[in-house]
C-alpha cells in the first residue's frame, strides 16, 4: 500500500536525519553522540508496533469507545497540572513524566478528538445543518479542549485541533455560516492571546520581521534561511550540515527539515513535501471509498492532521507563518507525537483494508 511505503519510508528517514541532526550535540550534552538516534529508533519500534496492531483492529471497535477515550485523554490533559506528575520545559506545561518517557497528552487527544467527531458526526447527520443541536455542542467540548491547552502553553496544538474539527464538520455538511461564523468571532480572542504574552507576541514581529532583533527573536528563523540557502539545489551532503553545530535551536525537533534542506537541498525537501502530498492524497481518498460515514469521518480527520501539521511546520521553518511548536510528522524527534502518529495510521489502513483498490 502506498500509505504505508510513505509512512514507513518517512519514519525511518526521520530516524536517519535525527541522529544527523543531534549527535553533535548530543555527544555534548549526554557524552553519548547516539543518545537520541537510540530514543528514537525505539520510538520508531513502539510505533510500528502499536501501527501494526491498530491495523489489525475493526476501525469500528474505535466508535464504540469513543467517548471515555475522549474523556480518558482530557483526564490525561489535566493530569499534566498536578506537580510531581506534570513536566514544564520552557515555561510550557505539556508534559507527564514516566519512567524514561515524557508523555504528551495533547498528541493523543487529537486523535481522541477524530475519534468522538467521527463517531458524534456519523450519528447526528440528520442534525448538522441545526446550530442548537448540531454545531453548538462540537463548539463547547472543542472550547473545553482549547482552554486546557491554551492553559499549557500549547497554542499550537489548540490550533490544530480547532482546525481540524472545523474542517470535519465542514465535511460532514455543517452550513459554512456557522463555521465562517465561529471564525469571526474567534479572531479578536485569537489576538488577545496574542497581544496578552511577550512571547507571542516576539514570535509575530520575528515573524514581520526578523532582522530587527537577528540575536534573540529572529535568530531561530534567520538560522533556518541560512540551511536552507546553504544547502542549495543538492545540499552539503548528508551528516555535512552546519547550523546543527549550535547555530540552529531546535534543530532534531521543530527544525529538523532546515537540516534536511542543508544537507540535502531543495531537492530533498521538495521530494518529502511530495511524499506528504501523496500521503494526503491517499487518505483522502480512502476517507471518500470507505465502506461507511464513519470510517469516512475517522480518515477524514485523520488526513487533515497529519496534513496540516506538515503544512505548518514546513510554513514554519521557511518563515511563511509565525514560529509553533509543531512536530513535522514522522521525522522529527519525539516519543509522543511520533507513536500517536503511526497509531493514527493503523486506524487509517484498516479504514482502507475494507475498500476496493489499493490506497
Amino acid at each position: 500500500m502506498i500509505i504505508l511505503l510513505m509512512v514507513v519510508m518517512l519514519t525511518c528517514f526521520g530516524v536517519v536525519m535525527v541522529y544527523s541532526a543531534s549527535s553533535i550535540m548530543a555527544a555534548k550534552k549526554f557524552n553519548d553522540g547516539f543518545y537520541f538516534l537510540k530514543r528514537q529508533g525505539i520510538y520508531a519500534l513502539l510505533g510500528f508496533g502499536v501501527m501494526a496492531i491498530a491495523m489489525q483492529v475493526d476501525y469500528h471497535v474505535w466508535r464504540r469507545v469513543a467517548v471515555p477515550v475522549l474523556l480518558a485523554c482530557l483526564a490525561l490533559l489535566i493530569l499534566v497540572f498536578i506537580p510531581g506528575i506534570g513536566g514544564t520545559a520552557k515555561g510550557a506545561s505539556r508534559w507527564i513524566r514516566l519512567p524514561g518517557f515524557n508523555l504528551q497528552p495533547s498528541e493523543m487527544a487529537k486523535v481522541a478528538l477524530i475519534i468522538y467527531m467521527a463517531y458524534s458526526l456519523d450519528k447526528k447527520q440528520e442534525k448538522l445543518k441545526e446550530f442548537m443541536s448540531g454545531f453548538l455542542p462540537y463548539m463547547v467540548i472543542l472550547a473545553v479542549l482549547l482552554a486546557i491547552l491554551l492553559k499549557q502553553h500549547d497554542m499550537g496544538a489548540a490550533l490544530t485541533m480547532g482546525m481540524v474539527a472545523l474542517a470535519m464538520l465542514f465535511a460532514a455538511g455543517t452550513r459554512p455560516r456557522y463555521i465562517l461564523g465561529m471564525g469571526v468571532l474567534a479572531a479578536p480572542f485569537a489576538c488577545y492571546l496574542v497581544v496578552t504574552e511577550a512571547y507571542r507576541m516576539r514570535r509575530i514581529t520575528a515573524f514581520l520581521d526578523p532582522w530587527q532583533d537577528p540575536t534573540n527573536s529572529g535568530f531561530q528563523i534567520i538560522q533556518s534561511w541560512i540551511a536552507f540557502g546553504t544547502g542549495g539545489i543538492f545540499g552539503q551532503g548528508l551528516g555535512e550540515g552546519k547550523q546543527k553545530l549550535f547555530y540552529l535551536p531546535e534543530a532534531h525537533t521543530d527544525f529538523i527539515l532546515s537540516v534536511v534542506g542543508e544537507e540535502l537541498g531543495f531537492i530533498g525537501v521538495m521530494v518529502i513535501a511530495a511524499m506528504f502530498l501523496l500521503l494526503l492524497q491517499r487518505s483522502i481518498r480512502v476517507a471518500v471509498g470507505a465502506e461507511d460515514n464513519f470510517g469516512r469521518f475517522l480518515a477524514f480527520g485523520i488526513a487533515v492532521l497529519l496534513g496540516l501539521e506538515a503544512f505548518i511546520n514546513m510554513g514554519v521553518v521557511t518563515g511563511m507563518l509565525p514560529t509553533k511548536g509543531l512536530a513535522l510528522p514522522f521525522i522529527s524527534y519525539g516519543g509522543s507525537s511520533l507513536i500517536i502518529s503511526l497509531f493514527a495510521v493503523g486506524m487509517l489502513l484498516n479504514v482502507s483494508s475494507r475498500m476496493r483498490g489499493t490506497p
